[in-house]
């Protein structure tokens, strides 16, 4: 291998695809915007700036360009990672680079739970890349030429880096995103975050942030940041002094950007950190909610959820000119037979536009996969690899034995999902966020920009005023909000264009589960559930 530390190096970074049907993945969307994808790869721009600054680097994101065979010839060195979706296409590019006789490092959430499924690599750097990276450029620098690096140690996230947002193009994307803790202080069983970083929340300094935001301001860029953090109120105190602090620099320079982020309910119990995230222009925040039901959400230790009606939360949140989405997971052992009627009731009475619906998948190390390895519920192959049809939780899930029949509880995931994004019910809801939210947006748009909204805008009622499907439900949303609350008519306007995005997700979902379904009404599920749990000698 080239000495990588003598004269100039290049390093190739590459996202791969997710899938189209994913929940997350709303390009049609963003083609109504003028961007390419929703959210810039953040990993990899970090992975960036902890590598040697002497080096040359070329980011290529396949979600918004293709990656060609003489990107791979022109490097030296190839780096990748992902996620458990991105396993299928993680390992067709590992595979891929190797035809070019190059070099791949390989990172990420999937990969440090599961290293094995990734031995054809040459270089795995699992856990946290403040960590294990410094250990790959020491074997680099001896002229290793593979290796994996591993350790439990936790990065001080006051060394943090700021990442290489000059690899990207702001425009290909709607949001860029920016990390402020890792951890979660809470103990859920069926999530990997706590296992991944811990439950201490580990915090940047709040010069640190702004130092991020200045970076990014002198850049260029202007609008949508996610503060991408699992729970970005771990720890409150934090979060209002670090709030305190961007208000103060975000008035100085106008409002350059507004923001969302990702939190539990318990959001809505601080009047105080609610206004703070008002002042600074936050704009919507991903709750999650999990189960309508507290004897699950006992069960599962998810207990911050306990007793905090879902309906009252948004419309509090809402209050204060943030737009609620939700997770829900459906699958838990404890689950009522009215879990679908229960769990459509919260979404429809609390107006949770963004559903997510998923099927409870046990990760790799949770609490949950070593609860059902225990009990001889986890599946072995299942457990592990994913699918063609598997794309995120919305199609992967109940990888173990369930307690509940699988077959009654594909069809309760079936009638949710239908149910929620039939067009009529889900204007339901835009119509309900629509009338109780009470923005008071700071960040104001450039000319420019304000240009591209116009047409974004007509582009809208193009694709949603003139269906057949919509356009009855979008027109009679559009005149109820603009009438009776006007300064909700860009988030109703919002959430209908996203609807173009869920209709078509959610009739890829509904038939890739009703396929399933058939499958296991055809098969003796005891028979079936034996063969996925023995030992693969």
């Amino acid at each position: 291998m080239k000495d990588l530390f003598k004269g100039p190096t290049k390093c190739l970074l590459v996202q791969t695809k997710f899938s189209e049907f994913s929940f997350w993945n709303y390009q049609k969307v963003c083609e109504i915007v003028g961007a390419k994808y929703p959210a810039a790869p953040l990993g990899l721009m970090t992975v960036a700036a902890l590598l040697p600054q002497h080096w040359t680097f070329k980011l290529i994101d396949e979600n918004v360009e293709p990656l060609l065979d003489e990107d791979l010839l022109w490097a030296d060195i190839i780096c990748t990672g992902g996620m458990l979706p991105q396993q299928k296409n993680i390992l067709e590019f590992i595979r891929r680079v190797h035809t070019h006789g190059k070099a791949i490092v390989v990172g990420g959430p999937d990969p440090t739970s599961q290293p094995d499924l990734y031995r054809e690599a040459d270089f795995l750097v699992l856990g946290e890349g403040e960590i294990t990276i410094p250990m790959l450029l020491k074997d680099l620098q001896n002229g290793e030429s593979s290796g994996t690096y591993v350790s439990s140690e936790r990065a001080d996230m006051l060394q943090a880096v700021i990442p290489r947002y000059d690899l990207i193009r702001f425009q290909n994307y709607i949001m860029v995103g920016m990390q402020f803790i890792r951890g979660c202080p809470f103990n859920c069983e069926f999530c990997d975050v706590i296992e991944l970083f811990g439950r201490t929340p580990r915090f940047k300094t709040n010069e640190q942030i702004i130092r991020e935001l200045q970076t990014l301001y002198d850049l260029g860029y202007r609008g949508h940041i996610d503060m991408v953090d699992d729970n970005f109120i771990g720890n409150k105190k934090k979060v209002k002094e670090l709030l305190l602090e961007i208000k103060k620099w975000t008035i100085e320079r106008k409002y350059p950007f507004y923001f969302t982020t990702e939190a539990s309910v318990n959001l809505a119990d601080d009047d105080e950190l609610l206004q703070l995230m008002r002042d600074c222009d936050f704009r919507y925040v991903f709750l999650g909610i999990e189960s309508p039901e507290n004897d699950t959400l006992a069960l599962a230790h998810k207990n911050q959820n306990v007793n905090k009606p879902v309906t009252d939360a948004v419309r509090k949140i809402l209050s204060y000119g943030m737009v609620s989405n939700g997770g829900y997971i459906i699958g838990f052992d404890s689950e009522s037979r009215q879990i679908a009627t229960n769990m459509i009731n919260s979404i429809q009475d609390s107006g949770i536009t963004m559903s997510m619906i998923g099927l409870l998948y046990a990760l790799p190390n949770t609490q949950l996969t070593h609860r059902l390895e225990s009990e001889g519920r986890l599946f072995q192959l299942a457990a592990k690899s994913v699918s063609d049809t598997d794309i995120d939780q919305t199609t992967s899930g109940l990888n173990f034995v369930t307690l509940i029949p699988r077959t009654e509880i594909l069809k309760n995931y079936i009638k949710v999902v239908d149910t929620i994004f039939k067009p009529s019910n889900y204007y339901h809801r835009v119509i309900y966020t629509g009338l109780h939210v009470k923005p008071k947006y700071r960040h104001k748009p450039s000319f420019s920009t304000w240009l591209i909204y116009m047409r974004s805008f007509l582009r809208v009622c193009k694709e949603a005023g003139f269906s057949k499907k919509t356009g009855f439900q979008y027109w009679k949303m559009f005149f109820i909000i603009i009438t009776r609350n006007p300064r909700g008519i860009e988030v109703a306007v919002n959430l209908a264009a996203m609807f173009i995005h869920f209709q078509k997700q959610k009739d890829y979902i509904i038939s890739a589960t009703k396929r399933s379904l058939m499958a296991f009404e055809n098969t003796n599920e005891t028979e079936y559930n034996i063969r996925m749990t023995e030992k693969q000698s």
